[in-house]
């Protein structure tokens, strides 16, 4: 993730500042024209095909994708502050729009009603995706862990595997959810319904993107699979063998619409509107870092929600959906020589020019084709290594990526997010209220104090005891600290005084204060000190105020561990001793 604290967008910048196109105006070089000219040509071979699959994938006409793309190119272009980051639909937040919009639209499949719950959605997104920037919340993208990412990307991948095996196969297939979905692919492929023509056509071109993303990644794969896909419809007469195909496109852009809902379709909308915000904030800090990283630019986290935000509503207002930053468009775009987001706008420009002048272009392309360049983008998705790489390294956070593994498959994709993002926030909820503890002793070839699990031969002091205690005291753990300075009394031989090595404790609360008010007088009572020692400055300030120094010795607070020990010793006598 990007450091967020250091976004200073809108601080006395002026309106280049709200307005990043205003100063990508203004500095633009000619040295980068005929670059940005050439990329924005290459990136529109990727745009056109990606975008008709992904609103299918939506379950919205494929046209709406191309208005989207239009829209939202331009609309970044503006008020994004990045000058390589492309935006588009994108394969994530398709299930997504689908299971907000889809379920709103009365049986039999309205597709205009379909789009404009679509549109209402990216303006809602776009809002809130503002609103957002403008209260500087860049910091939310970190609610969703990598191992939580990782997971619900990875179910995300098999929710959309599942629910294009049935174009790819030439035939239609109802379910809700993963499991319905798969049912009904396997009853549709068992009675029969699989078309020989649309399989063929949709393996030749899944196999043919596959292939050479992986062995010829130079060359624009989706291109050349949509290109061949269509040659091999016109020469077979693909459609009259029942293979279903995209047909012409309408003529020109949409007028300008005011997007709506109804009162009882808000809630839903909304709440599929904070999830899909989420994630893509989340994809596109992501990308913005890895970007910004190989180009030294830095990340503007806030005005990168502004950018997005504008994106979205720019296209709302034209029939769109909501968008996302798109990692492969803008490794292809950085891959092609861009410069600048004019190689976003030559896109635009293009894909408005093929629709006024030739919208017939893609009349032919079959839809088992379609259906393949999102399968393929689907297992781009999935995360497998990483997954692997997680059981490997530790077994909690592969464990919360299966589950958030699960919550997507079987919960569905939304449900799915929520699980997600709960996950994120218990799994830090866990590590605060267990956090990692460790009793401390003296090695002869290391500096300090170390942890006696790990170096078993460590020295310690007879009557001393030193516990770290590695997370800030608060309510979640002020009895799992208790309980563990209640077990180290009772060591043998007793202890005199127990040390608390009390740098990671970066906060403590009034319920935390109170615990250790009521256990120095229990410790006091069988003869044993609490001690603290290298206490942060506004953590003490925080003793100070809570008045504990009433109940524990204000000498029994120490700048240094090497502090406490050299009292100590002073004190008893004691030297250092072998563990028994």
């Amino acid at each position: 993730m990007a450091d967020l604290s250091k976004d200073r967008e809108g601080d006395g910048m002026g309106a280049a500042g709200w307005v990043p196109g205003i100063e990508a105006v203004a500095t633009y070089r000619r040295r980068w024209l005929v670059k940005d000219v050439v990329a924005g040509l290459v990136l529109t071979t990727l745009l056109v095909p990606q975008g008709m699959a992904y609103a299918e994938l939506a379950g919205l006409p494929a046209i709406n994708g191309l208005y989207t793309t239009v829209l939202c190119l331009l609309g970044y272009a503006v008020f994004g502050p990045s000058r390589i980051l492309v935006l588009g639909p994108d394969s994530s937040l398709g299930p997504m729009i689908a299971a907000v919009v889809l379920p709103l639209v009365v049986s039999g499949g309205d597709p205009a009603a379909a789009v404009a719950l679509a549109s209402m959605l990216g303006l809602m997104v776009g809002l809130i995706m503002t609103a957002a920037g403008a209260a500087k919340l860049g910091f939310l993208a970190d609610l969703l862990s990598k191992p939580t990412q990782i997971g619900y990307m990875n179910g995300l991948a098999l929710t959309i595997l599942i629910s294009q095996l049935p174009k790819l196969c030439g035939f239609s297939a109802d379910g809700e959810g993963l499991i319905e979905e798969t049912r009904a692919f396997v009853r549709g492929v068992a009675a029969g319904e699989t078309n020989p023509a649309a399989l063929g056509v949709g393996l030749f071109a899944l196999l043919l993107i596959l292939v050479l993303q992986r062995w010829l990644p130079k060359i624009p794969a989706v291109l050349v699979a949509v290109v061949g896909s269509i040659a091999l419809s016109s020469l077979f007469d693909l459609g009259a063998h029942g293979v279903r195909l995209v047909g012409p496109l309408p003529q020109g852009l949409p007028p300008l619409t005011l997007p709506h809902a109804s009162w009882d379709q808000f809630g839903l909308l909304l709440a599929g509107a904070i999830g899909i915000t989420l994630v893509s904030l989340t994809d596109t800090i992501s990308t913005a870092s890895s970007f910004a990283a190989r180009t030294g630019q830095q990340v503007r986290g806030n005005q990168e929600m502004t950018g997005i935000g504008a994106a979205n509503i720019a296209a709302s207002l034209f029939q769109g959906f909501p968008v996302s930053t798109s990692g492969s468009r803008t490794a292809v775009a950085e891959q092609s020589g861009s410069r600048s987001q004019l190689t976003g706008v030559v896109g635009a420009t293009v894909i408005v020019l093929m629709l006024v002048f030739v919208p017939g272009l893609l009349r032919d392309l079959p839809q088992p084709a379609l259906g393949a360049v999102v399968i393929a983008a689907s297992l781009s998705l999935a995360d497998v290594p990483g997954t692997v790489l997680l059981w490997k390294r530790r077994r909690m956070e592969f464990l919360v990526s299966i589950a958030a593994f699960l919550g997507v498959a079987l919960l569905g994709v939304l449900p799915g997010i929520v699980a997600a993002v709960g996950l994120s926030v218990l799994n830090v909820f866990r590590r605060v209220w267990w956090p990692y503890q460790a009793v401390l002793g003296r090695t002869r070839d290391m500096q300090g104090y170390h942890d006696v699990t790990s170096y078993p031969d460590a020295e310690r002091l007879p009557g001393l005891v030193m516990f770290r205690f590695d997370a800030p005291l608060i309510f979640a753990n002020a009895r799992v600290f208790r309980d563990q300075i209640r077990e180290l009394a009772k060591s043998e031989p007793k202890p005199e005084w127990i040390v608390i090595a009390a740098e990671p404790i970066t906060d403590v609360d009034i319920t935390a204060a109170d615990m250790l008010e009521s256990l120095d007088n229990e410790l006091n009572a069988q003869g044993t000190s609490l001690v603290l020692a290298e206490l942060k400055d506004p953590v003490r300030r925080k003793i100070d105020r809570y008045q504990l120094t009433h109940t524990i010795d204000p000498e029994h607070f120490f700048p240094t561990l090497e502090d406490a020990v050299a009292a100590f010793r002073t004190r008893t006598g004691a030297d250092w001793s072998a563990p028994e």
